[in-house]
């Protein structure tokens, strides 16, 4: 038997339509790109403005503390001075959508002596738009 070729068998005609098939696939999926979940992200503590409308001069830091929460940052060097900052980045944007910023002054006793930010008592606009 030496010299002698064996017969080979005729592709199927189903293993040829099958692989087809998955090929195509491939193709069709690999041109689709990656689909990745993105998560809004919020970070910090978010300050209503009717939250905001609760303080009053002279309210004490536990006082604050529950109307607000407990600050994002407070500095060991200004004991006086809490930091609220709130961000907000929607799903499909790498852009921060929203942002906002309270920062509130103590005097040296601990009562709430002014607020300055985004969000004001009163309703107020901050800053040079607001209307009296």
């Amino acid at each position: 038997m030496r010299g002698t070729l064996l017969p080979t068998r005729a592709p199927d005609r189903r293993c040829s339509a099958f692989a087809a098939a998955l090929l195509a696939l491939a193709v069709g999926i690999a041109g689709c790109g990656p689909i990745v979940y993105r998560m809004e992200i919020q970070q910090g503590n978010f300050v209503s403005q009717e939250a905001v409308s609760q303080l009053k001069p002279g309210m004490t830091k536990d006082q604050v503390r529950f109307v607000l929460g407990t600050p994002l940052v407070t500095d060991i060097f200004h004991a006086d001075r809490w930091d609220y900052v709130y961000t907000r980045k929607l799903a499909r944007s790498t852009r921060v959508s929203e942002e906002r910023r309270l920062t509130l002054f103590f005097d040296k006793d601990g009562l709430l002596e002014r607020v300055d930010g985004d969000v004001v008592p009163g309703g107020e606009q901050p800053g040079p738009t607001a209307t009296r």
